[in-house]
């Protein structure tokens, strides 16, 4: 599949394949749009992020996009797409120096395949007359998520104010507002929505990349501030339990059985190898890359907080389609639902199929439940080395043993709950 992704006034052709207008709205029905909403939020706040960090958005919006328009069943294999993307950024020379790299970084994420190059006419919005560079020392993704809350806790215990960065979504935007005004009597709040329209995109649609703009909002938040004007290196802090972030295939037949790979410690390797030859000086840290959801949560530094509001944060899959209520039965509610167990909390999640072991469909039968419960018969019987397979399988981790035993833990969280629940 071919896109172009460009400013209004470049000259689209339909010859060039789909055309999808950065930082604008699409003026005719057959093109796509992304990322108004952005710059004119950043506008508004007087921020004047690095150009490089333009850049890299515009990339994510891009990739985006193709994600969204690209649909699984018409590839070849039913699953592998093939992408040519072109897009507009102010320094081309330098993002087709890294064409390589880029397509392996994309690669890994989505498990497609893609061709990169770059043309110039990108984004330089003018600099404010009077830009606000603001204190904060670094950065925290708060999604609204459990992980995310726990490390907006974690860090204002340790006396860490980040700036607070959200991509807007429905049903989550409010508590995203309430967590970051609750955490360190107020914490600077940027929620930013990438509002990124395709027509005709694959239904449902793949979410794979999704969080690509997200770590680029960060990005351009973290290079706005005051320190990173100073000539400091910043820290962008993504939390995401260790179990979810390895994302282990829970079966042969899922090719990654979570939705996204952004947080896997070999994508966080390449995405650190881009910023550092692009000269963005921002880096990536997950602090609980070796701890289960679980232990996130009963290691919370303040307990009190955590257990008031921890059923709040959302984590479902399928969120929105169940009325702003968790499933209680896709992987991630799965993992959150064994990590309120394991930390001995009591889960007040209203969670729409509750009665996991019920010998039907759409609890014991889903097809969720069922590849976890393959997962934890296959781990115990294969060995959890031959069953974590390609999931770990790279020397760009070095000794992988920590981040198995972390595979472990979570099994053993997930085998739990489903012993309590009676699935078989």
């Amino acid at each position: 599949m071919k896109l172009v992704c460009a400013l209004k006034d470049h000259s689209f052709t339909e010859n060039n394949g789909l055309g999808v207008i950065l930082y604008g709205y699409a003026d005719r029905q057959t093109r796509g749009s992304a990322g108004a909403a952005i710059a004119e939020a950043i506008r508004k706040q007087h921020m004047l992020p690095a150009h490089r960090a333009w850049d890299f958005l515009s990339l994510a919006l891009s990739v985006t996009s193709a994600d969204l328009a690209g649909a699984r069943d018409e590839s070849p294999d039913g699953w592998t797409r093939q992408f040519e993307l072109t897009v507009s950024v102010m320094d081309p020379e330098f993002w087709n120096s890294q064409r390589q790299l880029i397509a392996r970084l994309l690669g890994f994420l989505t498990t497609d395949l893609w061709d990169i190059s770059f043309i110039g006419g990108g984004f330089c919005p003018e600099p404010p007359k009077d830009p606000v560079y603001t204190g904060e020392a670094c950065v925290l993704l708060l999604s609204g998520g459990l992980d995310s809350f726990i490390g907006a806790v974690d860090l204002t215990a340790n006396q860490v104010r980040p700036l607070a960065v959200s991509q807007t979504v429905r049903g989550d935007a409010e508590n995203q507002r309430a967590f970051a005004h609750l955490l360190g009597g107020g914490l600077r709040h940027l929620q930013l929505n990438h509002n990124t329209e395709i027509p005709n995109p694959e239904n449902p649609p793949s979410q794979r990349a999704r969080s690509l703009i997200f770590i680029a909002e960060g990005i351009l938040a973290a290079t706005s501030l005051k320190a990173y004007s100073d000539g400091a290196e910043i820290i962008l802090y993504m939390a995401e339990n260790g179990f979810i972030s390895i994302n282990p295939p829970l079966t042969g037949a899922r090719l990654g059985s979570l939705s996204t790979r952004t947080t896997h410690p070999v994508f966080l390797q390449i995405l650190q190898g881009l910023f550092d030859a692009a000269g963005i000086r921002v880096r990536i840290v997950n602090p609980y890359q070796f701890k289960t959801k679980g232990e996130m949560l009963r290691e919370c530094l303040e307990q009190n907080v955590a257990h008031e509001y921890a059923h709040a944060t959302t984590s479902c899959g399928r969120f929105k389609k169940y009325g702003y209520k968790h499933c209680g039965r896709c992987v991630p509610c799965l993992v959150r639902r064994a990590s309120f167990l394991a930390a001995g909390y009591d889960d007040k999640t209203v969670y729409v199929y509750n009665e996991l072991g019920r010998d039907e469909d759409n609890h014991a039968g889903f097809d969720d439940v069922r590849s976890v419960a393959m997962a934890l018969a296959e781990s115990k019987d294969m060995g959890l080395d031959s069953w974590i397979g390609t999931a770990l399988s790279t020397a760009l981790l070095g000794d992988i043993s920590a981040y198995q035993n972390t595979v472990d833990r979570g099994l053993q969280e997930l085998g739990i709950l489903f012993d309590l629940h009676g699935v078989k």
